[in-house]
């Protein structure tokens, strides 16, 4: 029988602690416990597996910020712990009223630990009868294991090899691929239809603890296993069975229905651009994916709310032949890598950008284009930079930066400016910057509710252009003299042919990243 929460909060090494229940009580008799283990490290919840119970003496989180504690106890319910335990005493006094609401919210039992005992002891009583229960397990997992292998060797469906597993754990199985698509499923009683399947695995099953092991195709994340424990079932027995199932899950689909690898592959680099993974990661995957480890390459993000629809468009842009690029979608943006193949990086690059610009797209819809990037290695950066370039125009808005109407496509080296001084210079320098160079400018606006500074912007951006500057404001040439001559009486004469230049520029750039 499985080793239940409820068990081990009466048994007496436990009850000379004085616990209490302080959230989600109402699930401690059908919680179940794979192993007990103590520690006062709060970023512990990307060491653990699922399914302990964590016991802490409280001392860093009475050290911790409110936000610090909550974001505690959402990772450890994240990562499937099955409970914590907090002792409480003259260091913390009480279990913070904010990390009990946000146990309750996730579900994740918080029992207050009133008397001191020795954790060792806990531990020892309780983790001998676990080692037991995981011995009995590892056996019933690698008999599940065996059965299965005998039915892919026979020839067995998708549908049949699930079947074993679902009636060896009691649960509810379901593969989906990584798009998620239902691949196959069954109930422990007999063969689930897939179109039956729900379509959010992780919603399925009101009375099911959801188990969820990731399955690997040659090394690329292929799909995903998900077993809905019911009732009395051993979640353990679930979360082992599932895990040793892997193997023989990854060769029954190349048998059946081969990956496309090289997909599979670039949109595991994209994860991993995105992630921040070790570089060696991406030079492993890249030559997966048909990407030349030393190649240009552009990142480009797009926000819409129909960012999945759009991939196969933005995948033809970036690649018309299918050899080289990635993609990745996931809920409402669509990550890509574009591959600079020709002599000429910049114009491959400015191709990239008027193909998005043609794409007819869903009103809401943003695109940028990251910086050209000198190889793979250099892919996460590229990713920021046309991320950053999002931000900052979201940030200031279509009238003050006029390249963010939705449907339009943003060059992060257009904003290599904005980009470098949101990234060198804290806000206060940019301020007095600012000032330094248009204060006379900047009053005048203010007071009289004009536009000076934006004429100067765009004056200097179109490289003193006038007529082009007046067709870009949509004034009247006499109307943007009249402007421009002003503007000169207030920031000290006419800047052509001054060292001055470069400064009035940079500062009419940084002025629209102000906060009004």
């Amino acid at each position: 029988m499985p080793v239940r929460l409820e068990d081990v909060l009466n048994h007496p090494t436990v009850t000379a602690a004085d616990p209490v229940v302080r959230a989600a009580a109402v699930v401690v008799s059908q919680t179940q416990l794979r192993w007990i283990h103590s520690s006062e490290v709060l970023d512990i919840a990307s060491l653990l597996g699922g399914g302990e119970l964590l016991l802490t003496g409280g001392q860093a989180l009475a050290l911790a910020s409110d936000e610090r504690r909550t974001g505690y106890v959402r990772d450890l319910a994240e990562r499937g712990v099955a409970a914590l335990a907090v002792e409480t005493g003259s260091v913390l006094p009480s279990i913070p009223s904010s990390m009990i609401s946000a146990a309750e919210e996730a579900g994740l039992p918080l029992i207050e630990l009133r008397r001191v005992v020795p954790f060792v002891t806990v531990m020892e009583a309780i983790n001998s009868q676990l080692v037991s229960q995981s011995a009995a397990q590892l056996q019933q997992a690698d008999q599940a294991s065996h059965a299965m292998a005998v039915e892919l060797a026979h020839g067995g469906s998708l549908d049949r090899i699930l079947e074993v597993l679902a009636a060896a754990t009691g649960s509810e199985v379901v593969l989906t691929s990584t798009a998620g698509v239902t691949l196959a499923s069954a109930e422990p009683n007999g063969h689930l239809d897939k179109r039956e399947s729900p379509l959010n695995v992780d919603d399925a099953g009101d009375h099911s603890t959801p188990v969820h092991v990731e399955v690997p195709v040659r090394g690329i994340p292929s799909a995903r296993l998900s077993l809905f424990v019911r009732g009395e079932a051993d979640v353990n027995l679930a979360r082992i069975a599932g895990s040793r199932s892997v193997d023989i899950l990854a060769l029954a689909l190349l048998q059946r229905m081969p990956p496309g690898l090289k997909e599979m592959a670039g949109a595991a680099l994209i994860r991993a651009i995105d992630s921040g993974k070790q570089n060696w990661r991406l030079q492993e995957l890249a030559p997966a994916a048909g990407i030349p480890v030393t190649a240009g390459v552009v990142a480009v993000v797009v926000r819409s709310p129909a960012s999945k629809q759009l991939r196969k468009d933005v995948e033809h842009l970036l690649d018309p032949g299918g050899q080289h690029g990635a993609s990745y979608a996931d809920n409402a943006e669509l990550l890509a890598l574009g591959v600079l193949r020709s002599g000429n990086a910049q114009n491959e690059r400015q191709k990239i950008l008027d193909g998005l610009q043609s794409l007819e797209v869903p009103e809401g819809t943003v695109s940028a284009v990251g910086p050209i990037a000198s190889g793979i290695s250099s892919a996460p950066w590229s990713l920021s930079e046309a991320r950053l370039t999002l931000e900052l125009a979201a940030g200031v808005g279509q009238a003050r930066l006029g390249a963010t109407a939705p449907g339009r496509v943003l060059d992060a080296q257009a904003f290599a400016v904005e980009r470098l001084a949101v990234q060198s210079m804290d806000e206060a320098l940019r301020r007095d910057f600012v000032n330094q160079q248009l204060a006379a400018v900047l009053e005048h606006d203010a007071q009289r509710q004009s536009k000076l500074v934006e004429t100067l912007r765009v004056w200097l951006d179109s490289g003193c252009n006038t007529a082009q500057a007046a067709r870009e404001l949509h004034v009247e040439r006499q109307s943007m003299h009249q402007r421009l001559q002003r503007i000169f009486s207030l920031c000290g004469g006419d800047p052509r042919g001054t060292g001055r230049l470069p400064a009035l520029h940079l500062a009419t750039r940084l002025a629209v990243l102000q906060p009004k």
